[in-house]
């Protein structure tokens, strides 16, 4: 499910209009991983690009550049494909090499499929109209990708655990938030030992998604410049940004950045 989708410019709309779906073709996503080169960048990731994207080979470059290195060997099998549009409503996985209104409705952020050894991410760049969508998508999806391949840091669910046990306001997403209520609200529940008990799978899906979303916007913050606050949901609080600065020193300190990259916190100054 996508985190950001933007609409675009006026200017963008007023072109759509006068593209029909009918006159693009979509193809499957075989086939386009069979047309287009993968790439390996110097840290590692494997990526390709492929149709009318509208993002610039610098800005690409840039974004992939941004993985830590020392995720790679995790996502050795993985590639990411940046095209226009992947379509949700098929049971294969199409892609569309442009953009219309009828073909952006029928699309989704990202869809994954497998190619012999490869697992592939196809990511819709035409979903969001500036370098932070592109961005958080991308980087959300390599944290997921990372989880799954090697788990989550012991030391960083040490540390998020203990912000919980502090109740430390707001959560990093709405799939953090839910899990940790559900990990913290049967503690209230004693076992027949009479100690209360843990939810441990709750408990074990709350620290994936917090160090899931703690990567991504620490991948995020290497990448563009942003307000905090631009990662805002409506359906939960936004953890408290101190906690939030712990756990992406934590990370920083687990995965540095790239050369080239740096890593602030910077606080806005009050009046």
């Amino acid at each position: 499910m996508c985190r950001l989708r933007q609409l675009e410019s006026l200017r963008g709309i007023e072109y759509k209009f006068m593209v029909s779906s009918a006159q693009v073709e979509l193809w499957q996503a075989e086939k386009v991983a069979a047309q287009v080169a993968v790439t390996q960048a110097p840290n590692g990731i494997h990526y390709a690009m492929w149709g009318e994207t509208r993002v610039s080979d610098a800005d690409l470059e840039r974004l992939i550049g941004a993985v830590p290195a020392t995720l790679s060997d995790a996502l050795n099998q993985r590639a990411y494909y940046f095209v226009p549009l992947a379509i949700a409503d098929t049971d294969e996985i199409m892609i569309a090499p442009s953009y219309t209104v009828d073909l952006g409705d029928r699309a989704i952020c990202h869809r994954n499929t497998t190619f012999g050894s490869t697992e592939a991410v196809f990511l819709s760049t035409r979903l969001v109209e500036d370098r932070f969508g592109l961005a958080f998508e991308f980087f959300i999806n390599v944290a997921h990708n990372f989880v799954d391949a090697a788990g989550v840091p012991e030391s960083f669910s040490s540390l998020v655990w203990l912000q919980a046990e502090a109740q430390v306001r707001g959560e990093t997403s709405q799939d953090a938030w839910e899990t940790r209520r559900r990990a913290q609200d049967n503690r209230s529940i004693e076992n027949r030992t009479g100690q209360k008990s843990i939810d441990e799978r709750a408990r074990s899906a709350y620290f994936e998604s917090a160090f899931s979303d703690s990567l991504a916007i620490y991948m995020l913050s290497l990448s563009v410049d942003f307000d905090y606050h631009d990662l805002r949901e409506r359906d939960y609080p936004l953890l408290a940004a101190p906690a939030l600065a712990e756990r992406l020193r934590h990370v920083a300190t687990l995965f540095p950045a790239n050369p080239n990259y740096e890593f602030q916190v910077l606080y806005r100054r009050k009046g």
